[in-house]
């Protein structure tokens, strides 16, 4: 997937500097692009919005 025009965003409260965050681009179809700040050329997930959701909900229940 052409990840060329990906729009990044990341949580607002995360801050100038970074630190620990993820960045999400929605693409096309119900595809999210998950990736590490620090490394924005590093590797790319790419998930369904509803596994996303999945894991997202999961790390909040421990």
């Amino acid at each position: 997937m052409d990840l060329s025009n990906a729009t990044w965003r990341k949580a607002s409260r995360s801050g100038e500097n970074g630190g620990n965050c993820v960045e999400l681009a929605d693409m096309a179809g119900s595809i999210v692009a998950v990736r590490d700040s620090k490394d924005p050329h590093g590797p790319v997930l790419l998930l369904t919005r509803a596994t996303l959701r999945s894991a997202v909900q999961s790390t909040l229940i421990r």
